[in-house]
Parts: C-alpha cells; sequence; structure tokens
C-alpha cells in the first residue's frame, strides 16, 4: 500500500492535522497494521518537500505546534494517476513456500510435514478471518474476502505440491 498516496487521497476531503490523518487512516485502512505517528509526519514532511501538500494553518497549544495540511493541486494530479495506474500482479514465482520446500528435500527434512504445517496455519488464519469478516463492516468484509482468496489460492498450491512431492523429491535430489 501507498502510504504517501493514501495520506493524500484523504486530505482530498479537506485539511487535517497530522493526528487526524493517522486516526483516520487506522479506522480505514489499519485494522492489521497502524500508522506510528513518526510515519505519518515524516510522510507528510516528504509530500510538504515534494509540493504535494501545504501547510494550511498553524495551531500553539500546550505542547509542540500543530501543523495543519492541505493537498495542492499537484498532490490531487498524483493521487489521480496513482488511482487510475493498474497494481503490478505478484505471481510469487520464487515463494517462501516453495523455497521451505525444496530446501527440505535437498536437506532429508521431512517435506510433508512442513506442507502439513503450513496447511493448518494458512486454514487457522483462514477461520480467524471468516470469523472477523462476519462481525465486520462492509470494507473490513472486503478486506478480508482478500486475504482469504489469497489464503486458498496458497491451500491449491499446498495441496499440488504434497500430491508432486515424490515426483519433486527425484528431481531436487537428482
Amino acid at each position: 500500500m501507498s502510504i504517501s498516496h493514501t495520506l493524500l487521497g484523504l486530505l482530498e476531503s479537506g485539511p487535517r492535522h497530522g493526528y487526524d490523518l493517522k486516526r483516520t487512516f487506522d479506522q480505514r485502512f489499519g485494522h492489521d497494521r497502524q500508522l506510528h505517528y513518526g510515519q505519518v509526519y515524516s510522510t507528510m514532511s516528504r509530500l510538504l518537500k515534494n509540493g504535494l501538500v501545504e501547510v494550511d494553518g498553524i495551531e500553539a497549544g500546550g505542547g509542540p505546534e500543530r501543523k495543519r495540511y492541505a493537498i495542492t493541486d499537484a498532490g490531487v494530479t498524483d493521487v489521480e494517476q496513482w488511482l487510475a495506474s493498474p497494481e503490478k500482479p505478484e505471481p510469487y514465482l520464487q515463494s517462501v513456500l516453495y523455497t521451505k520446500v525444496v530446501l527440505a528435500l535437498l536437506t532429508g527434512r521431512d517435506a510433508a510435514e512442513l506442507l502439513d504445517t503450513q496447511r493448518a496455519e494458512h486454514l487457522r488464519l483462514m477461520r480467524e478471518l471468516t470469523r472477523r469478516k462476519k462481525d465486520g463492516d462492509l470494507a473490513d468484509q472486503l478486506v478480508c474476502d482478500h486475504a482469504l482468496f489469497h489464503l486458498e489460492a496458497d491451500l491449491r498450491w499446498l495441496e499440488t505440491a504434497a500430491a508432486r512431492l515424490d515426483r519433486l523429491a527425484n528431481v531436487v535430489r537428482g
């Protein structure tokens, strides 16, 4: 996820303080990984330097000054271009799971056990996401669906790898 583009997009609805951006980001996108305040402010500093945001106001308070940020026309254009650009599909041609299976075979370890352990972990996470999806709002349901579909594809691969394990062992061990 592009944090800078997401923060820029959130600014399109109007100027905000850094803490407001963090709170909104965490509510909308940070269910599993919330932003740190330092990440918000370093991103805003970079966007300010690049002319994509400007300081709309500064408020003095009991602590440090609070800057309110607004998106510039260049920032709006940047968000528009980002939204219009398709994401590169990730084919995962060299996945960690594949590497572990091959290394297990090369080192004489039990690759079938590795696949079983991984399958159990995938199923555990799928159950957790299914519960979260059931109790979540529409945005949370869509995020969970995305993750579940990827996990289902991984499970299909785990089953295929298990079915081909003997043949793969012969190829790998030469």
